[in-house]
């Protein structure tokens, strides 16, 4: 969806009322940031999208690796990842979603994360993304929401 689109949406909601909550949805950041205790930080991100290319392995770490670039753009390193799936189980084999799974899994553990689980529900269309979870240290953020013109990248 276009940005303006979702700015308007987003704006319509309450704020949330957390100051632990660091970047949230209305700053249009890679991921939100939580404060955790001892200058840690939790950076949250979730992705998911209909297939790029033809085969699931590799769909699936398109997804993963997407998902993923997410958390290392916020200068985290991915913990935890939970799998989001809409899949037609009445009209593909479940090898494909196998398949899918497996591709994701494999760019998951070749960061250093572990998929914990997720969700799937039935559609007409195949889509696949991840939520992952990750951690990093105050002084390691990196943000885009502050950026001006003129700002070194």
């Amino acid at each position: 969806m276009p940005q303006a689109a979702i700015a308007q949406v987003v704006q319509s909601l309450p704020k949330p009322d957390d100051v632990n909550l660091l970047i949230g949805a209305e700053g249009f950041s890679d991921a939100s940031v939580y404060q955790l205790e001892n200058g840690l930080l939790m950076v949250q991100s979730l992705d998911f999208f209909p297939p790029l290319v033809n085969d699931p392995f590799v769909y699936g770490q398109i997804a993963a690796a997407n998902s993923l670039s997410d958390i290392f753009a916020m200068g985290a390193s991915p913990v935890t990842a939970l799998n989001i799936v809409a899949f037609p189980d009445d009209k593909l084999d479940l090898s494909v979603l196998t398949e899918i799974l497996r591709g994701g899994d494999d760019k998951v553990r070749e960061a250093g994360a572990v998929v914990a689980g997720g969700h799937t529900v039935r559609d007409v269309e195949i889509k696949y993304g991840l939520s992952v979870t990750g951690i990093c240290r105050e002084e390691d953020l990196h943000a885009n929401c502050g950026a001006e013109a003129g700002d070194v990248l």
